[in-house]
């Protein structure tokens, strides 16, 4: 059974329209938000790249790995036939081996098999995943914490919702400058800055 603040907060979010991300926050892909890649399992970012507009993020799909750059978008690196069992991630870190400019290091994926994004900037900007109409998954972008006060558009946005795919993952890179939201069938790639 909801609590009133529960059902109040179910409310609210089965009623805020899917909306663009606020300014900084601008697509990378366009003209559409998101670009399909079939059969994604899963995306992570490149550790520690020396600056934040070199950020790297590697995807994982049934089809192969990538490697693309987080500011502009350009696949830098795609190998569509790897050595099996190279797209399922190992170890306690999800790890998958990256390729082109990563190649031999360990990149640590989110999605498909567990593991996570950062879900929150250091200057308060937070992500969460809700699903007031399970299954579907809604993705929430927020400036207050995530505590979703007052209407949307204020503090708080309804920047995806995965319907028709599976929602792998959605958060930040480790800077807190780039975010992604990746499903089964799609990935959206945000960056501020």
């Amino acid at each position: 059974m909801f609590t009133e603040h529960q059902q109040q907060l179910r409310e609210r979010f089965l009623a805020a329209p899917v909306t663009p991300a606020p300014a900084p926050w601008r697509p990378v892909f366009r003209p559409h938000p998101a670009i399909p890649i079939g059969g994604l399992f899963g995306v992570g970012f490149a550790p520690d790249p020396a600056r934040t507009d070199d950020e790297l993020l590697m995807v994982v799909s049934q089809e192969g790995l990538g490697v693309f750059h987080v500011a502009t978008g350009v696949l830098l690196a795609r190998d569509r036939d790897p050595d099996p069992g190279s797209t399922e991630p190992s170890g306690p870190q999800l790890t998958v081996k990256g390729i082109g400019p990563l190649a031999g290091l360990p990149i640590p994926v989110a999605g498909l098999y567990g593991g996570g994004l950062h879900s929150m900037t250091s200057d308060g900007w937070t992500i969460d995943v809700v699903s007031p109409d399970w299954p579907h998954h809604r993705v929430l972008l927020s400036t207050d914490g995530g505590l979703y006060h007052g209407p949307t558009g204020t503090h708080w946005w309804h920047i995806h919702h995965a319907t028709l795919a599976p929602l792998r993952t959605a958060g930040f890179s480790p800077s807190g400058n780039a975010l992604v939201v990746a499903t089964s069938t799609s990935l959206m790639l945000l960056t501020r800055g």
